[in-house]
């Protein structure tokens, strides 16, 4: 089903209230990562708000949508994206990073008990869900799991061997309750991607390992929302969205600059960049 406008509005503005708060945590903490949150956001935003099964009231619900996080690196907009949805209080944010806080530089289910994983080593996400769907695929062989399996990876990360491996083995055993996003935002912390192991032909490798492809832009919530219905739909393979996304989005100073990968804002930057995205912020509000 298509998004109505009042709800493909509402999205967006949740989208920028997460962009807000990953500025105001990364300020706070003096360290993390600040181009792929940003450019992240309008996908969790669609993710948490709209698409995947989950209950804020019931975090180990047993028919909840799975969820993990490969490109650990990026959790502030998992973290604000929590929050925003009720998980623990939008103030905890501001904890990040900080010495005994539940929310760490890269998840930590010890920590933070309603996360899936711990992540962190890249390229491990993947290798994790394949897993979890086969497990699921076990434990109800009269097909009675609706249960869809949804993951987040980085361009990145494509240069680990084990994400291939993974690959592999999710189109042998056509998990089409796999559903993946690869954050195609061309940058890694050493510069463009295409300079350091090109990726190209990029989806061309994934449907040469029996996946369903879709590529969209990131930023799009009709498409992010459309993408993920159209893989419901497919029954005998995984399914892989290629999202082009802007690392950095919605700052302009920040947009598409492989140095905003892993350094945060300092005070001076972070006000600017609260002051863009507000005013963005009243632009959607009045739209």
């Amino acid at each position: 089903m298509s998004l109505t406008d009042s709800k493909r509005k509402d999205l967006e503005l949740k989208a920028n209230q997460i962009r807000q708060s990953i500025i105001e945590m990364l300020v706070s903490a003096g360290s993390g990562h600040t181009a792929g949150p940003l450019g992240m956001s309008d996908i969790f935003s669609a993710l948490f708000f709209e698409i995947i099964k989950h209950d804020t009231k019931k975090p180990d619900w047993e028919e909840r949508d799975r969820f993990v996080l490969s490109n650990g690196h990026i959790c502030p907009v998992y973290y604000a994206t929590l929050a925003h949805c009720g998980y623990f209080p939008v103030k905890e944010l501001l904890t990040l990073r900080k010495f005994g806080s539940k929310l760490q530089g890269h998840p930590h289910r010890d920590f933070l008990s309603i996360l899936e994983t711990s992540s962190g080593p890249l390229g491990s996400g993947l290798s994790q869900l394949v897993g979890m769907a086969l497990a699921d695929r076990i434990d109800n062989t009269d097909n009675s799991s609706d249960k869809f399996f949804y993951g987040v990876l980085s361009d990145g990360e494509m240069n680990e061997g084990q994400t291939w491996e993974a690959c592999m083995l999710a189109g042998k055993e056509k998990l089409w309750n796999l559903i993946c996003f690869i954050d195609r935002n061309n940058i890694q912390i050493d510069g463009f991607t295409e300079d350091i192991m090109p990726l190209e032909p990029f989806a061309d490798k994934w449907r040469a390992w029996n996946w369903h492809v879709i590529e969209i832009d990131g930023h799009n919530m009709d498409a992010i929302v459309d993408a993920v219905n159209e893989g419901k739909a497919i029954f005998d393979k995984p399914t892989m969205i290629i999202a082009n996304t802007i690392p950095g989005k919605g700052v302009k100073e920040f947009e598409r600059k492989p140095e905003w990968h892993g350094k945060p804002p300092t005070s001076d930057e972070g006000e600017m960049a609260l002051h863009e995205l507000r005013e963005i912020q009243k632009t959607i509000e009045n739209s």
